[in-house]
């Protein structure tokens, strides 16, 4: 009877939230051909090329016709999309991958280490969270590899720890409102948080604490001119879109903001395994 309760009030907190990410939000420019298309708190991004674009993300299935409403809100067409791209593969960031590539056309790029999870709907790495609508993989990213259509490049950048697979993206562009049209360096960050995670005497993933410090370890040399990951209150899209609108073109370019919370981040994390290690789990 108490685990019934346990798991319904579970359901009613996960329906809440899917609510409440999903809220509606308009689309817009970031920079140069770098557009956000996603709900007010789940981030999906639309790289635009006049031979075709890149869709990264596709949140949750209810997400998936505003997603589409966005990117034809903005001037161009679904169908257009030629590369489907994901952060990693949890609930929040893939259950609409499965309509957004049935809606696009486009094929589904992603980690090798994610796949699984992406081709079942069930996490691989734990077991306390929602499953999703599965999907194919039509072509596994390796490492370092660069995703082109026309002359848009984006770098792909093996970032475990939140998920075994977890991506993070760099890319350029260029903004003739931003700094006359300078070369712009976007890093589109994966999850670093815990968020509740198993560090310690996790068996579906042993490497998890160790992924994590290889990942800080990898992306603290980075200096990107603007960082954007898929939660838009990791980096205060809402404020920044509002500085946007009021005339500020350059209110997402901020080189220092990385630094910053990668330093937060790590703390968070090493704060949260030290507490662990002397609990000895979650």
């Amino acid at each position: 009877m108490i685990r019934a309760l346990a798991l319904l009030a579970l359901a009613t907190l996960q329906s809440d939230q899917r609510t409440e990410w999903n809220r509606p939000q308009t689309p817009f420019r970031i920079a140069g051909n770098l557009y956000y298309v996603g709900t007010s708190e789940l981030a999906a991004y639309l790289v635009t090329d006049p031979n075709g674009h890149v869709l990264i993300d596709g949140a949750l299935s209810e997400s998936v016709p505003q997603i589409r409403a966005n990117i034809e809100a903005l001037g161009f067409r679904p169908r257009d999309v030629k590369r489907l791209l994901v952060n990693h593969a949890h609930w929040d960031h893939a259950d609409g991958l499965a309509a957004l590539k049935a809606a696009t056309g486009a094929p589904l790029w992603a980690s090798a280490a994610d796949r699984r999870t992406l081709e079942t709907g069930r996490a691989i790495d734990r077991d306390d969270l929602p499953p999703f609508a599965p999907v194919k993989v039509d072509r596994v990213l390796k490492d370092g590899e660069v995703v082109s259509v026309g002359a848009t490049r984006i770098t792909t950048l093996a970032t475990p720890g939140h998920t075994p697979g977890c991506t993070s993206f760099t890319t350029t562009v260029r903004d003739p409102a931003i700094g006359r049209g300078r070369p712009l360096k976007v890093l589109l960050a994966c999850s670093l948080t815990v968020a509740d995670q198993q560090l310690v005497g996790s068996r579906r993933y042993p490497n998890a604490a160790a992924d994590f410090r290889r990942s800080f370890a990898r992306l603290a040399p980075m200096r990107p001119d603007i960082f954007v990951n898929f939660h838009a209150s990791g980096f205060d899209l809402a404020a920044k879109r509002a500085r946007q609108a009021g005339g500020d073109a350059a209110a997402f370019v901020d080189p220092g903001e990385w630094p910053r919370r990668l330093a937060a981040t790590k703390a968070a994390f090493e704060k949260e395994l030290a507490r662990q290690t002397a609990k000895g789990g979650v």
